[in-house]
């Protein structure tokens, strides 16, 4: 067997790697999981019981058991950090965060993140803030956004 050449793989983006306006679909979708959202529900200590008890779920507007909407924003942080903070040195904050659909367990979530904004660190020298907006595709029987900035 020869060896070629070595080739190294997808290391992630560096500040000035980003340009404002570049869009970077996210390659990995997850489809949501019954234990998914229950593991998440419990180890988090929520005590709602539309996330994991089905038959009071059944019997709310929903009609069936909501996916934990903290486990959908990790799920989407999840997807964007090779494309956009495998090299960050800090995650300096979430705003803006809205949740506008419901996720039901069986929904599979893509995302795709935008550049907004980015600029020299006035306290670090060797640093650069990227301000980033992470939007999530989620497929259903219908097709639903929701979106929330990093």
């Amino acid at each position: 067997m020869t060896v070629n050449e070595i080739k190294q793989g997808w290391n992630g983006r560096f500040y000035e790697d980003f340009e404002i306006g570049d869009v970077y679909p996210h390659p990995l979708g997850k489809t949501v999981t019954e234990t998914d959202n229950q593991w998440f529900t419990l180890l988090t200590q929520n005590t709602n019981p539309i996330h994991f008890d089905r038959v009071y779920a059944e019997q709310t507007d929903f009609d069936r058991v909501l996916v934990n909407s903290a486990f959908t924003i990790a799920l989407v942080t999840g997807q964007s950090v090779s494309d956009v903070s495998q090299n960050v040195m800090a995650n300096l904050g979430w705003d803006e965060v809205k949740l506008p659909n419901p996720v039901f367990e069986g929904d599979t979530i893509h995302s795709y993140s935008e550049i907004l904004e980015k600029r020299e660190s006035k306290s670090r020298d060797n640093v650069g803030i990227v301000r980033i907006k992470t939007y999530a595709i989620i497929k259903t029987a219908k097709l639903s956004f929701i979106s929330f900035a990093q």
